[in-house]
């Protein structure tokens, strides 16, 4: 398969670590509350944000690998008018819902989110780029790196059961909240 081209693509490095759900959480810079819709049979998702401030942000995504896991994505966005919204919110998706608390550490920024619906009780950080920085910089205890458990990622998460999403983080032995 040819390489994707990149031309309108941000390239995403993350890392991601499952964090103790039990544990204190540090403060966060701001906290956004975050709907995502993993359109069914696609690579798309559909991406609401609403900020503290009131605003609300509404994009289609489009996530392609750059290598065999989910460690290295070209990702592509297109904000969306309230039309727009409501027309591809009507496709047939499985969807995700978290907060994400951002922290600033050293000038780079470290996602704390925090799930809820059928994935309540998972707690994972997400930092792009360098591996110099981590968790721990930002304050944050971690249970395991989870970067490559193809189970713990946006469309894993949204496709799975709650029985599933259990089932994952008793195999890493998170403790329940």
């Amino acid at each position: 398969m040819a390489d994707p081209p990149l031309k309108y693509a941000h390239v995403e490095r993350e890392r991601r670590w499952l964090v103790d759900p039990t544990g204190a959480l540090p403060d966060a810079d701001d906290v956004l509350e975050i709907s995502d819709r993993y359109v069914t049979g696609s690579r798309l998702r559909l991406r609401e944000v609403r900020s503290s401030d009131g605003s609300v942000a509404r994009k289609l995504g489009h996530k392609v690998r750059l290598s065999a896991g989910p460690e290295e994505v070209a990702c592509t966005s297109l904000y969306l008018d309230e039309e727009e919204w409501a027309l591809l919110a009507a496709l047939p998706a499985d969807e995700l819902h978290k907060q994400r608390r951002r922290l600033r550490v050293d000038g780079r920024v470290v996602a704390l989110d925090l799930f809820g619906g059928h994935c309540t009780g998972l707690v994972l950080v997400e930092i792009d780029g360098s591996p110099a920085l981590t968790p721990t910089d930002a304050g944050v205890a971690v249970v395991a790196e989870v970067t490559n458990d193809e189970r713990l990622t946006g469309g894993g998460l949204a496709r799975a059961s709650r029985q599933q999403v259990l089932a994952v983080l008793a195999s890493y032995d998170v403790p329940r909240a």
